[in-house]
């Protein structure tokens, strides 16, 4: 079976968990910016929690399958259309032979998540069918004429008592390995500050627009690993949260981490809104 990608809408990327544990070699995780949307998407289709689905930033996505099969969405609530009909969201939909599968822009949210039961089942590289955004490596992204093989589904459509994703509100934060860093209290300062979403975001970091924080020491650090999560600070003092395409090492002092189960905000931050900091 395979899927026929008509537009691709702004970026689509093929995810799975990602490729954690290479990062001595250079390497990115990558995987979904939003885990908990991701996995819900295979649950309701009865995937294997491994499987890998679409990540669609802003929507946009066309496509058509060549042979029936069920598709949900989940994550950013965008509309759904499939040849001309209204489907819902969250909801396993049949995507018979032909009919063309359509995803609106999102009315709140950066990044949904299409999955096909069966899993999208291109070729895995270094372990995994995750495209990394940043040296891009794994599956190419998706473009208009981009065929894509869908594998053997075992599970069956379950709707019912299923998990869904947490409610969003502050991230959490623990204390970072470069305090000595930065004046007393920047954690502080940090938690206390709402802090609006640059424009230059992506899957690489959130990119943070407010007060700087102050840092003390101004010399260069030399390059160290980095975290899913590091709250690294640039000299100009504004803060990035290193997302699932982040460099494996980093120059500038971490003065924070947030907490793994908070990271899946980020991804539907629009540039503009607002987050805020807690201590963990």
């Amino acid at each position: 079976m395979t899927l026929h990608v008509r537009n691709p809408g702004p970026l689509t990327t093929v995810q799975d968990r990602g490729r954690p544990g290479l990062a001595h070699l250079g390497v990115p995780r990558a995987g979904p910016l939003d885990r908990p949307a991701a996995d819900l998407a295979n649950r309701l289709l009865g995937n294997d929690p491994a499987a890998a689905v679409l990540e669609l930033t802003l929507g946009g996505l066309e496509l058509t399958s060549d042979r029936g099969v069920w598709v949900v969405l989940t994550g950013a609530p965008a509309p759904v259309e499939i040849s001309g009909t209204v489907r819902r969201h969250a909801h396993a939909e049949w995507l018979a032979a032909g009919d063309v599968l359509r995803i609106g822009r999102p009315s709140s949210g950066v990044r949904s998540y299409l999955a096909v039961a069966g899993g999208v089942d291109v070729e895995p590289v270094l372990g995994s069918r995750s495209t990394d955004t940043l040296a891009w490596v794994g599956p190419p992204r998706v473009e208009a004429g981009s065929a894509l093989p869908v594998g053997d589904s075992e599970g069956r459509p379950a709707p019912h008592d299923t998990p869904r994703p947490p409610a969003p509100g502050p991230l959490r934060v623990h204390p970072g390995p470069r305090a000595d860093w930065f004046a007393a209290g920047a954690l502080d300062a940090l938690c206390a500050t709402a802090y609006g979403v640059g424009a230059a975001s992506n899957r690489i970091g959130l990119r943070l627009e407010g007060p700087p924080l102050e840092r003390v020491r101004t010399g260069e650090l030399a390059s160290e690993g980095m975290v899913l999560g590091a709250v690294q600070v640039p000299p100009d003092g504004r803060p990035v949260v290193f997302l699932a395409d982040h460099p494996p090492t980093g120059g500038y002092p971490v003065l924070a981490v947030v907490e793994p189960a908070d990271l899946w905000q980020c991804a539907q931050l629009r540039p503009g809104e607002t987050v805020r900091f807690r201590r963990a």
